[in-house]
């Protein structure tokens, strides 16, 4: 049986109950035993249980970690990407810094060097 996460579930368990599930009322829970009973459904072909984003961490069926992984869209850390562009960017601000530096120190020289 499925466990569902939404956005909005207090609105997903209404849409469920207007479908004709039985929800948050207290229906015997035969499959998802440890479906917090205000967030269980029951339906005539089968249960389902809703979660909202801030109880992913709850979930039996789905880990925090797979749920990162399907969103990063690989088996990598997402933050690896954003490092990998990073480097360069430093790379060439330090040297334009540095450059900055030696334009400035020649340009003092020159100046000394006129007076």
């Amino acid at each position: 049986m499925p466990e569902l996460i939404s956005k909005y579930p207090e609105i997903t368990l209404q849409i469920l109950r207007e479908a004709g599930a039985r929800c948050g009322e207290g229906a015997e829970q035969r499959i998802l035993t440890k479906c917090p009973p205000a967030q269980f459904c029951a339906l005539p072909t089968g249960e389902v249980c809703v979660y909202g984003l801030d109880a992913i961490p709850q979930m039996t069926q789905i880990t925090p970690r797979e749920i990162a992984r399907s969103v990063a869209g690989k088996e990598g850390r997402p933050w690896q990407d954003s490092i990998a562009l990073s480097i360069p960017l430093l790379i060439l601000l330090g040297a334009a810094f540095l450059a900055g530096i030696v334009a400035g120190r020649m340009w003092v020289r020159r100046k000394i060097k006129k007076n």
